[in-house]
């Protein structure tokens, strides 16, 4: 199997494991709540209005794997199932969106990923 089918198996892992540790911590939030968090680290892209190069910094920024890892350790610090619910669905988008393929970003354009190029231009 390739490497980059292997960060997609990864990348579903993380996103079924991010969907369980929410679910388990979960505060009680509704499904709306849900429906709003799970898209949440994709308004980074609002970065590309400043530039590509800030586009894929704060874009990558927002989709890490360890981010999310953090913000759950903090809420277990701190007994926040909130945050460690939050963190799980953060988690959870950035697997899904690499198991769909969409990677980090490079500077050179939004369409160049660590995955390969993504979008109509790719196929």
């Amino acid at each position: 199997m390739s490497p980059v089918l292997w960060q997609r198996a990864e990348g579903a892992g993380l996103a079924l494991g991010g969907l369980a540790v929410a679910a388990l911590a979960s505060p009680g939030w509704g499904v709306l709540a849900w429906l709003a968090i799970l898209p949440a680290p994709d308004l980074t892209m609002a970065g590309y209005l400043a530039g590509p190069r800030t586009g894929a910094a704060l874009y990558n920024l927002g989709h890490l794997y360890a981010l999310p890892f953090l913000l759950m350790v903090l809420g277990v610090a701190l007994g926040s199932t909130g945050l460690i619910a939050g963190g799980g669905l953060w988690l959870a988008h950035v697997g899904f969106d690499r198991m769909l393929g969409y990677g980090l970003k490079s500077p050179s354009g939004f369409h160049d990923t660590h995955l390969g190029r993504i979008g109509r231009e790719a196929e």
